[in-house]
């Protein structure tokens, strides 16, 4: 049984959230409103999303600063907000107030996330932004890989939320990727046992979306570039819609 943004259960059905972010990365390449990643919020709400996913970059590379409230005034979907462990994004959060944000690792010179936070390693770093939040009434989650010690280590920070980085599940193959889907079903099992509510997210696609979904104890897939991509050519409602079968198929 899965719990919906607004706490009630939900039995069985996997929520989607939809990463906005790359609407954003289009119109900024070339200035301007257009395209307005509000309205791809809009859609998402309308074809039966259950979030809306924005990462504010520290370099400002696709979401601004005033998307966050103007996504948060156009829809009642819940904003998750991606953020740096920075003085600067708490700040914006503590202000902006969404329903969740997560942690995620940030370099300038990436393309996209690479991997996940270093939740051990970091404990010191994170303990007082993971506290912070909280306090404001902010669920935090923190982007880790399917990994004991990360878990071990978000469970010691009190964050009530993880999220699996699948990028190593979307990029292998054969065995490999058996093996990695492994590790994210049993990562996910040992979570719920922890007290902790699994989401995962990174390289998921039409193609390889349904074997991460069928597993029982994930709560939720937040994904962004595939979707946004597959829009260019079907549309973003029915790029969203199809992403939604699937995913209520494999359950």
């Amino acid at each position: 049984m899965t719990a919906a943004p607004d706490g009630a259960a939900r039995p069985g059905r996997l929520r989607l959230g939809v990463n906005i972010d790359h609407v954003a990365t289009i119109r900024n390449a070339r200035g301007g409103d257009h395209p307005d990643p509000v309205r791809a919020a809009a859609i998402v709400a309308s074809v039966g999303g259950d979030g809306i996913t924005a990462h504010l970059r520290e370099d400002r590379r696709h979401i601004r600063d005033d998307d966050l409230r103007r996504i948060q005034d156009a829809t009642d979907l819940p904003l998750n907000l991606e953020m740096a462990a920075t003085e600067e994004m708490v700040r914006i959060a503590l202000a902006h107030r969404p329903h969740a944000a997560c942690i995620v690792p940030e370099k300038r010179a990436e393309r996209t996330t690479e991997g996940g936070l270093d939740a051990a390693g970091l404990h010191n770093q994170l303990a007082p932004v993971v506290t912070r939040l909280m306090d404001a009434g902010i669920r935090v989650s923190l982007f880790i890989a399917p990994d004991e010690r990360q878990l071990d280590a978000a469970m010691r920070l009190g964050a009530p939320v993880v999220e699996f980085h699948t990028g190593e599940y979307a990029h292998a193959t054969g065995e490999r990727r058996a093996a990695e889907l492994r590790r994210v079903a049993d990562l996910a099992a040992l979570a719920v046992k922890t007290g902790i509510e699994p989401h995962a997210g990174h390289g998921l696609t039409y193609d390889n979306v349904q074997p991460i979904a069928a597993i029982p104890h994930l709560a939720e897939l937040n994904i962004g570039h595939y979707l946004i991509g597959e829009a260019v050519f079907t549309g973003l409602e029915a790029a969203v819609r199809q992403m939604r079968e699937l995913m209520d198929a494999a359950r």
